[in-house]
């Protein structure tokens, strides 16, 4: 089922669906560290299923990871204990296209770890909750080879180059959806945050198409595709809709994300996610705190079936569990 069918289900029976964007909360959860938890797939999926036994949400993704596919393509990562991966920048010649298109990804160990996890996840986790994994957008993932400088000067002086490398991680993208959707993927969430930065005239060129290129092959699995961009979208929401994308996952109010404007951008049979604050509330906030600002985006999103009660991002791992909580029994308790 569709993700909009199942809000609007959820919505005709007076509750909302509620699936916030944790993950690194589970690694304290379990005494584990990130680093661990990443490249152990064993760990990923203990560190995913005690948030579900602790917190039932209705959608669980995989921890969030932005450099999966550019680690498998030999770009330079870091790996600290307890933070995320990173990517610094590098040099790049766009000559080096050649050379990474003749790597098949299927066999990067990182890749693989998060395939057995998505299927330990299919097998393990209760069948009411949708499995959910991340993967790079195409912009994003040429951001991170390009470097995030390089890739903005290229879309002005060098489009051309920028193109090739965007059919790249497309192609790239799509071979691990195509991984994710074979050992049990019910939800695939599409990070693009370079995007975010783009004009709209710019992210038509570099980003839509590519988006669209995903959800089109992905069109008879039966998965549902949710675009997730950090920062401030709001000058992009029509545009993401157009990609044929069944959800959008959103920032926060303070990256200046305004929730019920977006929704009234976009066609019901999108799904609109978000948007606590992941780190001014339910990190740094109080319990009454957490329970104010979910009370307030339950009300503001009371008429629009198509919501779904979500974070603005990835949790922090120092994220209290008790604020976990209370956002989870907040928004199960609503009434509309």
């Amino acid at each position: 089922m569709k993700l909009a069918e199942m809000a609007q289900e959820s919505f005709k029976q007076k509750r909302r669906l509620i699936a916030p964007l944790m993950g690194f909360p589970g690694v304290v959860l379990t005494g584990t560290n990130i680093k661990l938890a990443q490249q152990n797939y064993g760990l990923h999926y203990e560190v995913l299923k005690a948030l579900v036994d602790k917190f039932s949400p209705d959608i669980i993704f995989t921890l969030m990871d932005l450099s999966v596919e550019a680690n498998a393509l030999g770009m330079y990562t870091l790996f600290p204990r307890e933070k995320p991966p990173a990517v610094p920048e590098g040099k790049f010649d766009i000559e080096e296209i050649k050379k990474l298109r003749k790597i098949n990804i299927s066999f990067d160990t990182r890749v693989n770890g998060n395939v057995e996890t998505m299927k330990l996840m299919s097998i393990g986790l209760p069948k009411g909750i949708l499995k959910g994994a991340y993967v790079t957008g195409p912009y994003t993932l040429a951001s991170l080879i390009m470097g995030a400088v390089e890739a903005a000067k290229a879309t002005k002086w060098q489009p051309e180059n920028l193109h090739k490398l965007c059919d790249l991680t497309t192609e790239k993208i799509h071979e691990y959806i195509t991984l994710l959707i074979s050992v049990g993927a019910e939800v695939i969430c599409i990070l693009e945050p370079s995007a975010s930065m783009l004009g709209p005239k710019e992210f038509r060129e570099f980003s839509l198409p590519y988006i669209k290129h995903i959800v089109n092959s992905c069109k008879y699995s039966g998965v549902n595709i949710i675009y997730h961009g950090c920062g401030n979208t709001m000058h992009l929401i029509e545009d993401i809709a157009k990609s044929g994308v069944d959800g959008m996952s959103l920032g926060s109010k303070e990256e200046g994300v305004n929730l019920k404007e977006a929704a009234q951008k976009i066609p019901e049979n999108v799904v609109i996610m978000g948007n606590i604050s992941p780190a001014q509330t339910m990190m740094f906030g109080t319990k009454q705190d957490v329970q104010k600002e979910v009370m307030e985006i339950m009300e503001n999103m009371k008429n629009y079936p198509n919501f779904i009660l979500s974070t603005g991002c990835d949790l922090p791992q120092e994220t209290p569990q008790e604020n976990i909580e209370v956002f989870m029994k907040t928004g199960r308790g609503y009434c509309f």
